[in-house]
């Protein structure tokens, strides 16, 4: 006899978001492509095969996954995926030296690293050798998930000059329409960064929906709830879950059996040791056992389910009516951070409707009337303290000074260059790439959380840099010298080619003459 398990009221929701900064062509190792050719391999690659066996077996609206325009370049750019291409031939190369060592430890972990390269290597030619659209396009058209846009270049918006931020909102989700085919319905917003007043602009824009921690909306997560009179809805992240996966303290990844991220192997590069324990400096852990993994990444499915399960009971009763659950994450955690992390995911998705939990996207909570009563929402973000500290506090003031004067530089250049109208002018473009790659929230995060903070200071003056030696060049007269500067940064710098400044030019127009919109 089968005892069928009761449904369980509202739904739940995973919104992942991923993003990289722009890395092409600014350094390998420690910090540059590397980060980039990692998370492709054990991130996006293992995510998007689980995506499509779900989608294979008929599952529907299983995530929202956001995907930023910066990242989406990047995994389009053929200098990428070549160079993406070699990595994983290295990789293979570096496992196979392991696997004939005299280490009993090493040669094990380079016969497993060695199979796990192979398959990579496989799927990456066969589904990914011409870019990452046409395997969101089919994900998005299978309705396995939703795929979230975002603007250009990962902007902290609150602190960006608004008619910059209107740019760079539109620009973003012109990118996706461009290499998707699609309008996405939602965006994930960086940082989760919100400033009262931006729900306007998300109207304007066409955007529905967007992502909040959960202490924007005070802990009161179970409803998407409409900001304002806008009508553009804010999804706020419930914590109690999120952090059941990903918390400093107690997180999933952090398990002794899990293969450990942060200590190498210094002959091989491979990470082949286990985490061991929280406490236990990287000489003395031990040899990583993939037999040792499978029954905990199985307690920890049992453990998140059963926690949403109840989650979605006690919010549903606490509100008298269907509630909702969204826990959301960077997908780098998944595979880059956490290696058990796309396993654990697939099991968690195939076995929640097992005890009753409906699965749904964003979009889908909206469809299906998840949300309440309009709010008006603080001055916010993800990051520490939940407001703007780390990017805009003492330790990177010297970042948003930056910011602001590279922003005047290039507006004030756009405004002259463009002043008559005409043809489009690759030297404004190019001003305008290099002040958007300066203000990324990335590297003000890079140096506030001391993540290879002396890269990502290099990173924004070097884009700085260009900005100013482009903008001179030009409102000096010296055409030639703007155009060949522009040029010659475009050969690092060339994401987003259908940038256009004329449209920001029109933005400035509008905005002086009192009729953006």
């Amino acid at each position: 006899m089968t005892i069928s398990t009761p449904e369980v009221p509202g739904q739940f929701t995973f919104v992942l978001h991923s993003h990289l900064p722009w890395l092409a062509n600014h350094g390998r190792w420690p910090v540059g492509e590397e980060w980039l050719y990692q998370s492709w391999a054990s991130s996006y690659i293992p995510l998007f095969d689980v995506l499509e066996r779900l989608a294979d077996d008929g599952f529907i609206d299983q995530l929202t996954l956001g995907i930023t325009p910066v990242l989406a370049a990047q995994l389009d750019d053929p200098h990428c995926a070549s160079s993406m291409y070699e990595w994983l031939a290295d990789w293979q190369l570096r496992a196979t030296e392991a696997a004939t060592s005299n280490d009993p430890d090493r040669a094990d972990a380079g016969r497993r690293e060695f199979l796990d390269a192979q398959r990579a290597l496989e799927t990456f030619e066969t589904k990914w050798r011409h870019g990452a659209s046409p395997l969101i396009r089919r994900v998005a058209s299978s309705g396995v998930a939703e795929i979230l846009g975002g603007p250009l270049a990962h902007p902290f918006a609150p602190l960006l000059e608004p008619r910059l931020r209107t740019f760079f909102l539109r620009e973003g989700l012109h990118d996706a329409h461009a290499r998707w085919g699609f309008d996405p319905a939602g965006i994930w917003a960086p940082e989760c960064a919100f400033a009262p007043g931006m729900e306007a602009e998300y109207a304007r824009a066409g955007v529905g929906h967007f992502m909040v921690d959960g202490p924007t909306l005070h802990g009161d997560t179970a409803l998407g709830r409409p900001v304002g009179d806008s009508g553009v809805i804010a999804y706020g992240r419930d914590l109690t879950v999120s952090y059941r996966v990903w918390s400093p303290k107690s997180g999933y990844p952090g398990h002794a059996a899990y293969r450990d991220f942060h200590t190498y192997d210094h002959e091989s590069g491979l990470k082949r040791f286990r985490v061991t324990g929280r406490s236990v400096p990287g000489e003395e852990k031990k040899p990583y056992d993939p037999a040792r993994v499978d029954a905990v990444i199985d307690r920890h499915v049992e453990d998140f389910v059963g926690h949403v399960r109840e989650r979605l009971i006690a919010e549903s009763e606490r509100i008298g009516r269907d509630a909702l659950v969204v826990a959301a994450f960077d997908t780098e955690l998944f595979g880059h951070w956490w290696h058990e992390g796309p396993i654990w995911l697939g099991r968690v998705l195939r076995r929640l409707p097992e005890v009753g939990v409906k699965v749904g996207t964003l979009a889908g909570a909206t469809r299906s009337g998840l949300v309440g009563d309009p709010v008006d929402l603080p001055a916010s973000s993800w990051g520490s303290g939940k407001d703007w500290r780390v990017w805009n506090g003492p330790q990177v003031q010297h970042l948003v000074t930056l910011n602001e004067e590279v922003t005047e530089t290039a507006l004030d250049a756009v405004a002259k260059l463009l002043a008559g109208g005409g043809e489009r002018s690759r030297v404004a473009d190019q001003i305008v790439r290099e002040a958007l790659l300066t203000v990324s929230s990335d590297w003000p995060f890079m140096v506030s959380k001391d993540t290879a903070a002396q890269y990502a200071v290099s990173r924004a003056h070097t884009h700085a840099h260009a900005t100013r030696e482009i903008s001179d060049a030009a409102l000096r007269g010296r055409d030639d010298a703007a155009a060949t500067l522009a040029q010659n940064w475009a050969r690092a710098d060339n994401l987003f080619p259908a940038l256009d400044a004329r449209r920001l030019h029109a933005i400035l127009t509008a905005d002086a003459e009192g009729s953006i919109s």
